[in-house]
């Protein structure tokens, strides 16, 4: 059973999702503010985290950067509609996801369903025969080990870091729009994705390139989208 910890100082609010969660399989650990939510990482085994961004005490964005530190983890924030600024930086410091309050409970069920499919393919050695290593200039891709090196350094990406990563480099000099990402990446209609696929990309640059302002890789062509740049 995939074990899903819940925080949030909305009591309520974890009570309804516990009850969707529970009845959809999923082990719900519950906490209420960053700080507790840290302890029971350090003695459950997680395969999710649900964390809002307003919390007093250690709040979301705190708490996601705490959990980086250590872990990879899918990590779903929740945030007001007031409150666009926080998803943003929540994306940009590690987060995986974010869904605003009120949100459809299905909805957030679906994307937890989703996150736990991403990292556990993620995580899934492939041990068949053969290779499958993607090149590019100084940049290579082990899809065998979900390894990412950059001129032998290996680079730590998040699974969805890795899954855009991967799609540009396998499609070398293909461009790809922002809908076109992120239909391929979360599989799911690409409604209101330019800030969520724009967080990720440029968090990708901040780790594969010297220069994230000049970048040798991950190039944007204007008003169309994104590629890797053929070397």
């Amino acid at each position: 059973m995939q074990s899903i910890l819940v925080c949030d100082d909305d009591k309520q609010i974890v009570e309804a999702i516990d009850i969707y969660l529970t009845g959809e399989g999923f082990e719900v650990i519950k906490a209420y503010d960053g700080a507790e939510a840290l302890e029971l990482l350090k003695t459950h085994t997680v395969n999710l985290l649900i964390l809002d961004v307003m919390m007093p005490g250690l709040d979301g964005i705190r708490t996601t950067l705490k959990v980086r530190e250590t872990s990879s983890i899918p990590i779903i924030i929740l945030s007001a509609k007031s409150e666009d600024a926080d998803k943003i930086l929540g994306l940009n410091i590690g987060a995986d996801d974010y869904i605003t309050k009120p949100f459809n409970p299905l909805e957030l069920v679906a994307r937890v369903k989703s996150q736990l499919r991403r990292y556990t393919q993620l995580g899934n050695m492939n041990t068949q025969a053969g290779s499958h290593i993607f090149k590019c200039g100084g940049l290579q891709i082990n899809d065998d080990n979900k390894e990412v090196t950059v001129d032998g350094e290996l680079i730590k990406l998040t699974p969805i870091e890795y899954n855009i990563l991967l799609l540009l480099v396998k499609n070398a000099g293909k461009v790809f729009s922002i809908d076109q990402i992120y239909e391929e990446i979360w599989n799911e209609e690409a409604i209101g994705a330019d800030n969520t696929v724009a967080v990720h990309i440029r968090h990708i640059r901040e780790k594969i390139e010297i220069n994230p302002r000049e970048p040798r890789y991950l190039k944007v062509v204007w008003g169309v989208g994104y590629k890797i740049e053929k070397q």
